[in-house]
């Protein structure tokens, strides 16, 4: 043990400034969102389940929790599929290879609070898409892309894919600029389609980099929150939408503390039950 601490001290000493700004602005929060979720408003008895009673049986919870559960999974799902696309693409442009990868990742750079404004102009009831579409005859009044129905899932999953896929192409193409060519080489002098190449070695040589990406799009897709308060307001809620205006506009922080710990539990959840199957998978190729 004398030995181990001899050896990892300055290590230790250079992870400790990291271990304690987690700790104070991150760990210290979260504890305490939870037992504030789990205080009685009234009685401020602990632990209690009332927050969460209350919580489910506001009228804006069962959508926003579907809408927030909708948006992740096939948010998700989509960005991975186009930024994996979008790097292989990229990953054999020759000519012009630095101008167009820079334009690609433009969107990674662009404000949240900026890109929903553009979209907002964009699908705005005077916006340019409502004045394109009556130009050619498509449509008489303008329609309602962003009062909360199905189109306005639409334009914020359009709006949340055209931000963040830049990210997990970014990802993606640093998984395959790692990937030795002479493996793909190989495969080529014994016969393999361009399809099996990619099956049987490109995509088993990304899986860190596909794991990578699910994790950081998972996290940040539950949490979702300027685009949905800035593109429809409160005709499209979300957890994060929820929370925020239980305590904000009606004052209520137990409640959005068991709306936040919910969603915290959500993520939780999910990426643990990714990690376990990616384990398991991964014990099998063994």
């Amino acid at each position: 043990m004398p030995r181990l601490l001899q050896r990892y001290t300055l290590h230790g000493l250079m992870l400790l400034p990291l271990c304690v700004y987690l700790l104070v602005f991150t760990g210290l929060p979260l504890l305490s969102c939870v037992v504030v979720s789990f205080t009685d408003a009234a009685s401020h008895a602990f632990p209690s389940w009332n927050n969460y009673l209350a919580l489910v049986s506001l009228g804006q919870f069962s959508p926003a929790l579907r809408n927030t559960l909708w948006l992740t999974s096939v948010g998700v799902s989509l960005e991975i599929l186009c930024g994996l696309g979008v790097a292989l693409i990229l990953h054999h442009v020759v000519w012009g290879r630095a101008v167009v990868r820079t334009i690609v990742l433009t969107p990674l750079g662009v404000p949240t609070i900026v890109a929903g404004v553009m979209f907002t102009y964009l699908f705005g009831s005077t916006g340019y898409i409502n004045a394109f579409l009556q130009r050619l005859g498509v449509i008489d009044i303008p329609l309602d892309w962003l009062g909360g129905d199905w189109h306005s899932l639409g334009v914020l999953l359009g709006a949340e894919l055209w931000k963040v896929t830049p990210m997990v192409t970014l990802i993606m193409l640093a998984g395959l600029e790692s990937i030795p060519a002479s493996a793909l080489e190989a495969a080529a002098v014994d016969g393999a389609s361009g399809w099996r190449r990619f099956w049987y070695i490109t995509l088993p040589l990304l899986r860190p980099s596909l794991t990578m990406a699910v994790i950081l799009r998972a996290i940040d897709a539950f949490r979702i929150f300027e685009l949905p308060l800035l593109l429809t307001g409160k005709s499209l809620p979300v957890l994060g939408t929820l929370a925020y205006s239980e305590y904000y506009e009606y004052d209520n922080p137990f409640t959005s503390a068991a709306a936040a710990s919910l969603l915290l539990g959500m993520i939780a959840l999910c990426l643990g039950g990714y990690l376990l199957v990616m384990a398991r998978r991964q014990e099998g190729l063994s």
